[in-house]
């Protein structure tokens, strides 16, 4: 059964700096876009970023572009978001998630497997 367990998720202040990491267990990673989407309370689910297979396409949501960065390690099967200068609407938890689509897709319909989250709590 696929696996993908997202850690590294706290409290940081604003403006400061946090980097989420992605483990992906039991899945042929490579052909899969791997995103990231988050859930703040009392909010729909939205996506944040993705990076395609081979790590040659990325995008954001508009509201963390320039302040996240997404990449990937194939060989480790890990995925990672380094947020920086992070705002308290940053709050919310994160999801990391595997498309087959692996030249990159936003949409979270289009994402056969989730991991369980983790919270991200950014304090002002």
């Amino acid at each position: 059964q696929v696996e993908l367990v997202e850690s590294g998720g706290g409290l940081v202040q604003a403006g400061g700096s946090l980097r989420l990491s992605c483990t992906a267990s039991r899945l042929t990673f490579k052909p899969y876009t791997m995103g990231w989407f988050r859930r703040a309370p009392g909010k729909e689910r939205e996506f944040v970023a993705f990076v395609s297979w081979m790590g040659r396409n990325t995008a954001y949501a508009d509201s963390v572009k320039d302040r996240f960065t997404t990449s990937r390690d194939n060989a480790k099967n890990m995925l990672y978001l380094q947020m920086n200068s992070p705002q308290p609407e940053d709050t919310a938890v994160y999801y990391c998630a595997a498309s087959p689509i692996s030249t990159g897709t936003t949409q979270a319909e289009t994402y056969d497997y989730w991991g369980r989250g983790t919270q991200v709590t950014v304090s002002s």
